[in-house]
């Protein structure tokens, strides 16, 4: 199967050359308007979304965002010389070689290059390993009799979203794995339930779902990683939410009532006059679920103080007539 590359540049809309901040920017200006929340075209919008998120988990992450700069179109190629890591996807030792989902979240492309790994169980009868002896089927055991070898485990990142974390949900993959004795792949499918206040980085386990054993030995099993998707409004850390509370000079100095959209439903914060940059307001319970399911995170909103970009002749003659009325002192 062909996998095509992605231009996650282009999908960001930056150049090569973009800062971290440039890259962050372009995240939230394209996921605020493809967020499926908010998109008239739900369908494309999802889509887009997941494009998006995918780009961004990759140009985001230091180590990621150097390999792909690294290899570059011609990834193919230098996974298959066993550059820069090599090994991108394929199974050493596996015939069928890679291993392709659907129903993840991720494109191909992500997955050759970033997702799946095959990891070696413990032998069966006689040792075996994981990796090594498919094509000649290892070595014999007493007697002559060929050794039990266990399939490895087959590991895959899969993409959730917060809203999926939030009363959990199910989800139908799809995928082809390699055959132990060389044969074509076969097609698996499954439904997997994602539980309720799942977290980054934890695995959901789908057994017997990895690669075939040999000689009698038990399959495999299949762990899907899960990867949190980048939320256009929130900041993920544990079970709190952080949002990037912007507001105007004059809304922090002056104080105010504003707006803010929670997981949980819209509610508002008023804001204290003389509001500092970086103050947080918490909101109790407002975050994502812990592990019971029956409590939750808090949601943090920390103040971002905006100055207008633009501003007219009249209004640069207003901010000139407070400076010079001020005698307030920032330095001090």
């Amino acid at each position: 199967m062909a996998v095509k590359f992605r231009d996650y540049y282009e999908t960001l809309g930056v150049g090569r050359d973009a800062s971290d901040a440039e890259i962050k920017k372009a995240f939230r200006k394209l996921a605020r308007r493809y967020h499926p929340d908010v998109a008239k075209d739900k369908d494309i919008a999802e889509e887009k979304f997941k494009a998006i998120n995918e780009a961004y988990e990759v140009l985001s992450d230091p180590d990621k965002r150097k390999k792909y700069d690294t290899l570059g179109p011609d990834w193919e190629q230098h996974a298959a010389g066993g550059g820069a890591g090599g090994g991108y996807g394929g199974f050493e030792g596996y015939p069928g070689g890679d291993v392709h989902f659907e129903g993840t979240g991720f494109s191909d492309f992500f997955e050759s290059l970033f997702g799946q790994q095959a990891r070696r169980r413990g032998g069966g009868a006689g040792g075996g390993g994981g990796f090594g002896g498919f094509g000649g089927f290892g070595g014999g055991g007493a007697g002559g009799v060929p050794r039990t070898q266990n399939g490895a485990d087959i590991e895959a990142d899969i993409l959730i979203s917060l809203e999926e974390t939030m009363s959990g949900s199910q989800r139908s993959i799809k995928f082809n794995r390699p055959s132990a004795d060389g044969g074509p792949p076969t097609t698996k499918s499954v439904k997997i339930k994602i539980p309720k206040g799942v977290s980054e980085g934890q695995r959901i386990r789908i057994a017997k779902m990895g690669q075939p054993g040999l000689n009698g030995g038990a399959p495999g099993d299949l762990y899907l990683r899960v990867r949190l998707e980048r939320h256009p409004d929130f900041h993920v850390e544990g079970h709190d939410l952080i949002h990037d509370l912007r507001l105007a000079p004059w809304e922090a100095v002056l104080g105010t009532t504003v707006p803010i959209r929670s997981l949980h439903g819209d509610t508002k914060i008023k804001i204290p006059p003389g509001s500092e940059a970086n103050t947080e307001f918490r909101l109790r319970g407002k975050g994502l679920p812990k592990d019971s399911g029956d409590e939750f995170g808090d949601l943090y909103a920390r103040v971002v103080i905006v100055p207008p970009t633009e501003i007219s002749d009249e209004e640069k003659a207003l901010w000139e007539k407070l400076r010079d009325a001020s005698s307030f002192d920032p330095r001090l």
